[in-house]
């Protein structure tokens, strides 16, 4: 997290007001400068200088396609969002597989099937004909069409969205695209989460900007908004006491989390590009050596670079391979990742290679942290297991996840931080 200093007086301004609750004027104020960005209007564009009729203050709801409403959580958005459309129990929804489990759960809670969906190399992200396959192949054995698709920029990394929006409409099911990694990133010069039915952003510690955590979900119209607002807040029916006819959840965002937001909406365009320039060192450090290949951006698509990815060949060698694996991890891998479960396994079925695990206990006793890529979902003994799911795979995805290791990439990484990174890494070749 990166503080401007208008954090802590929207925060004050909570207190001060008593508006410690989850809804209040920062609550306001967050949502309405996300609807501003997302429908086009940057917070420091200069159309907001002067006299100019699109002020924030004075640009009218109106007068925006899109909508937003902003909740506890990334998860909390891709539930209401698969809600909205109508998705229950019986039902099936394509998602990812390469992706954070916060993209699929949801659609177990709602009681619904996941169909995991494998990727196409360049983007890392869902394989469009494997994708229509997979649509093709569920109609042919239930009857049924998905009820909804869930795309994911990864890593900040669009998606292919031209083909599958092209799938989604030539079967004529709704899209909620999972952008919680790529708010800032663009496609053809527009906005990741403002081309599908619904859109998923997140605020987490982590994210591009942070509520502390918080997500947002971006909605197609004012009527979709007061909706998804309605489930939000436990779906309460118009009566002097507490009448509920429909089962809600406690998903807004305080109105404390959300003078974070309103203070770090301030930098955004400075941390998407700073991100962009720490991964443009990355790419240039790593380019004249074999065996290290960069995830870059394919023309037409700019990634935010949320986080700076990197494969290795199975076949490059790293003095710290010997401790690959060598004993068991005691907690989590990853920072404040809340309670794990211990064991005394040392491997799964599918686990990062040696090198790949090596060059990161090598990173983490010089001090650096890093992390494997997301274990695809498919793989996930969860979804192999207790849950009933579907899964279309290439092999796409666990090849990259054995490969490939996420390099510090946030706001407060400089220059010098990524030459020492780069150093420690050239220090580990063989």
């Amino acid at each position: 997290m990166s503080e401007t200093g208008e954090e802590l007086k929207f925060i004050k301004e909570a207190f001060d007001t008593n508006w410690v609750v989850p809804l209040g004027p920062n609550v306001d104020a967050f949502e309405k400068s996300l609807e501003e960005y997302v429908n086009g209007f940057k917070i420091q564009d200069s159309r907001f200088k002067g006299d100019s009729n699109l002020k924030p203050e004075t640009l009218k709801p109106e007068t925006l396609a899109k909508r937003v409403v902003a909740l506890s959580s990334g998860t909390a958005a891709v539930h209401l969002a698969l809600l909205a459309l109508g998705v229950g129990p019986g039902d099936e929804v394509v998602t990812q597989s390469f992706t954070f489990c916060a993209s699929a759960n949801p659609i177990v809670y709602l009681g619904a099937t996941p169909v995991f969906v494998d990727s196409e190399a360049e983007t890392w992200n869902m394989d469009p004909a494997l994708l229509e396959q997979a649509i093709a192949d569920r109609i042919a054995k239930t009857g049924r069409k998905p009820k909804a698709i869930v795309p994911v920029t990864l890593y900040g990394m669009p998606y292919k969205i031209d083909e599958i929006m092209a799938v989604a409409r030539r079967y004529d099911i709704p899209v909620v695209e999972d952008a919680a990694e790529g708010l800032g990133s663009r496609y053809g010069g527009r906005l990741m989460g403002t081309f599908g039915d619904y859109g998923v952003l997140s605020f987490n510690g982590n994210k591009m900007i942070t509520t502390s955590g918080g997500g947002a979900l971006i909605c197609p119209s004012a009527e979709a908004r007061e909706r998804v607002l309605w489930y939000a807040t436990q779906a309460r029916e118009a009566y002097p006491y507490y009448q509920h006819e429909a089962i809600g959840y406690n998903y807004r965002l305080s109105n404390v989390c959300a003078g974070i937001g309103r203070g770090q909406m301030t930098v955004l365009d400075d941390h998407i590009a700073h991100h962009r320039h720490v991964a443009e060192l990355y790419q240039k450090a790593f380019a004249a050596v074999d065996g290290i290949e960069f995830h870059s951006e394919i023309e037409g698509m700019e990634s935010n670079y949320w986080l700076s990815t990197i494969l290795l060949d199975e076949d490059l060698r790293l003095k710290g391979e010997e401790m690959a694996y060598a004993k068991p991890i005691q907690g989590a891998v990853g920072g404040a990742a809340g309670v794990v479960h211990g064991s005394d396994a040392i491997h799964t079925d599918c686990e990062p290679n040696r090198n790949v695990e090596g060059l990161r206990l090598a990173l983490s006793e010089a001090g650096i942290e890093s992390r494997p890529l997301w274990k695809p979902m498919h793989l996930q003994p969860v979804y192999q297991t207790s849950v009933k799911s579907e899964a279309y795979a290439n092999g796409v995805s666990e090849s990259i996840f054995r490969r490939g290791l996420c390099l510090p990439s946030g706001p407060v990484v400089s220059d010098a931080d990524v030459e020492r990174i780069v150093n420690v890494i050239y220090g580990e070749l063989v």
